[in-house]
């Protein structure tokens, strides 16, 4: 468990471990009752620095929860994953706070590059919005990475474990995006789905899907961080399609979307 905190209790980017465990107590109650979630492989998750990449899905980052539950709960010993967010959450009242207090930081390369140097375990998700907003039509297909991963990657010498989510794009099924709207309220979307608005607060609630999580074994890439786009997306997309397989594979063994 982290980490380095002053003698209030607190860590350089504002995570305080007593919040997280509260915290905790919800998200585990989630995993465990809610999503039941099963996970795979979580002695991939090594020692020391680690890039942690997942496929993205289901309106709200829940997905980044049920995995940061998982290594605390299924991992010896535990770790906190410190999640990489996007620009515009810290200007949403009490998420900017609740985010910080829980180890999230704003997904800035420093940021990134300094977790990476206290040898903790960052996670991230290369498609953001285009895969967490993405339409139920669309759903277990991989979008666009970003790069800045792979650079810092290499920059810093950190192993990547690539991440598998199934169960978390039937959750809240999206069947149209305001994008336009969400521009108007500061937001990157404004996702529809198929129960809210019509059911006002309580279309909010994700549906009871069956999580399954499956950690995949440390990549490792070597080359100069500054390498040209094309050098740098080769690499990318090894590891898109390390992830789409392992999708593919949950995908073949899933009985069922709830059970």
């Amino acid at each position: 468990m982290p980490t380095q905190t002053n003698e209030y209790g607190y860590d350089p980017w504002g995570l305080n471990v007593d919040v997280a465990r509260q915290a905790l107590v919800i998200t585990t109650l989630l995993y465990r009752y809610w999503f039941r979630v099963a996970a795979s492989g979580i002695e991939h998750i090594p020692d020391g620095r680690v890039l942690v990449i997942s496929n993205h899905a289901g309106q709200v980052a829940l997905d980044a929860a049920m995995i940061g539950t998982a290594t605390v709960l299924e991992r010896e010993p535990p770790r906190i994953v410190r999640g990489m967010g996007e620009y515009w959450l810290p200007t949403v009242p009490f998420v900017n706070l609740l985010m910080s207090r829980t180890g999230s930081v704003v997904g800035t390369p420093k940021n990134c590059t300094d977790l990476l140097s206290r040898e903790e375990a960052v996670i991230a998700f290369p498609e953001g919005v285009r895969g967490m907003n993405k339409l139920f039509s669309e759903r277990y297909r991989l979008q666009h990475f970003g790069s800045g991963f792979m650079r810092l990657a290499l920059a810093t010498r950190t192993p990547i474990v690539p991440v598998a989510v199934i169960g978390s794009e039937e959750q809240a099924p999206a069947i149209a995006n305001l994008a336009g709207l969400g521009r108007l309220l500061g937001m990157p979307s404004f996702p529809i789905t198929l129960t809210w608005p019509w059911l006002g607060p309580l279309g909010l609630l994700p549906l009871p899907t069956k999580y399954r999580i499956y950690f995949g074994k440390p990549m490792r890439f070597e080359g100069d961080p500054d390498d040209e786009d094309a050098v740098i997306d080769r690499k990318v997309q090894k590891v898109v399609d390390t992830i789409q397989g392992m999708i593919d594979r949950g995908l073949s063994e899933r009985q069922g979307i709830f059970f």
